[in-house]
């Protein structure tokens, strides 16, 4: 499907527009004639476990689409702005067979890609191969670098990554359990993927972190995704008295442990997980037993920030989407945002857009204040990583409804606090 589309600044920052079914293919309106064009391949997640990832594609892919209708400029000629859009369906396998589409059917330009290392990973490993630029986000970066077999000493040539690290998380998370008053006693939960490996792991992960804090962390080895059964987990964690759970989990499989840890009288003060509490609908499925859960906050509408591309806050993009959907905010909104205002820099950079090189350079020399942030591959951690910043939040009821509130930023003073910690129970 093509739609043409024109905006105007207003419009984007209301919200007002409408929201469109998964566009495939949005082009500006001066695709045609002598203004040459430039393709932007997206993956993401649209269905499948790790569809409330891309629950927000339609309003930003719309959004971007109608704030770039005019095209961009570079070296003093316009080029339009085309994107086209694939999904994942949450699975490695997609998401390298469509971004291998993208780069050799379609023949784009740049291709992005987000949500988690199931869906970076493989776009990222095409985008290499074929010699094709690539930035991506919402997977900490470890996972996406050492799961890609990075060397730190020479890195990737095409591929770019923003987002925090696991050393950020275990920051935000330590900053909101120290002085809870609980034992220092944790549980982990880690399955066999890419995000549970790199979270378990020993070297790189929580382990060693969590114990130069003094914490005790129960490890009960790696469970299969889409488990029935946390029996063993959850009578590892008994014994242990375990006061606190953490680890990283996809919403299924959080709400099988949660519910079968209510049926065997597991009672922990803090639970604490990655990925799987993210979402208002995840916590809405779970009752009441969903207050009081808490997870990273990699944006919200009380970040300070506001984007490149067309001057909203962080507050105004949040609002915008849920006037425009009915639906709340969710925190990859900002970063599925981001990438099109790092996209959108890149393209007014670069030196010569027929050359992939010229484009993967520009990339690379980005320093951009977006609306998640500074993006800037100089300041590391390695090469072809830069870093968010990550504050930690706590699912509270607010009204009839539910609030995600900052409740730690010691790791990211420049994000205020909008809430104190519960302990369940």
């Amino acid at each position: 499907m093509t739609i043409k589309t024109t905006t105007t600044r207003r419009r984007f920052l209301s919200g007002s527009a409408a929201l469109l079914a998964a566009p495939a293919i949005l082009r500006s309106t001066r695709a045609y004639g002598a203004t040459p064009t430039i393709r932007v391949g997206h993956v993401s997640p649209r269905t499948g476990p790790l569809a409330g990832f891309a629950e927000a594609d339609d309003y930003i892919l719309q959004a971007v689409s109608e704030r770039l209708s005019g095209g961009i400029e570079n070296n003093g000629k316009m080029w339009s702005v085309e994107i086209i859009s694939k999904d994942s369906q949450s699975n490695p396998n997609r998401a390298a067979e469509v971004a291998s589409e993208l780069i050799l059917s379609d023949e784009v330009d740049i291709i992005v890609a987000a949500s988690t290392p199931d869906t970076v990973n493989p776009v990222s490993d095409q985008a290499e191969v074929n010699e094709v630029p690539c930035v991506t986000t919402d997977c900490p970066w470890q996972p996406y670098f050492f799961g890609r077999g990075g060397n730190p000493d020479s890195g990737f040539e095409s591929t770019y990554h923003f987002f925090w690290g696991l050393e950020d998380v275990i920051g935000a998370f330590l900053a909101m359990w120290d002085g809870a008053g609980v034992s220092k006693s944790v549980g982990g939960l880690f399955p066999n993927d890419a995000d549970g490996n790199a979270w378990g792991d020993a070297e790189l992960g929580l382990p060693k972190p969590l114990a130069a804090a003094g914490y005790t962390l129960t490890d009960p080895g790696r469970y299969q995704p889409m488990s029935d059964d946390f029996s063993n987990q959850i009578a590892a964690f008994k014994e242990a008295g375990c006061d606190i759970v953490t680890g990283n989990m996809i919403p299924p499989d959080f709400g099988t442990f949660w519910s079968q840890a209510a049926q065997q009288g597991f009672a922990p003060k803090i639970v604490t997980i990655g990925k799987a509490l993210l979402f208002p609908s995840v916590i809405e499925g779970l009752g009441t037993r969903g207050f009081g859960l808490s997870s990273e906050v990699w944006w919200s509408p009380h970040h300070p920030f506001s984007s490149s591309l067309t001057g909203a806050s962080s507050a105004d993009l949040a609002h915008g989407y849920t006037a425009a959907s009915g639906r709340p905010w969710t925190q990859p909104i900002g970063f599925k945002h981001a990438l099109f205002e790092v996209v959108a820099d890149v393209i007014a950079r670069a030196d010569d857009l027929d050359d992939p090189q010229a484009i993967t350079s520009a990339i690379a020399g980005t320093n951009l204040q977006t609306i998640v942030g500074p993006v800037d591959w100089s300041k590391g951690p390695v090469k072809n990583v830069t870093k968010t910043p990550l504050v930690a939040g706590q699912w509270q009821k607010d009204g009839d409804g539910i609030d995600l509130k900052i409740v730690a930023n010691a790791t990211a003073p420049e994000i205020a606090t909008t809430g104190e910690l519960q302990l369940l129970g």
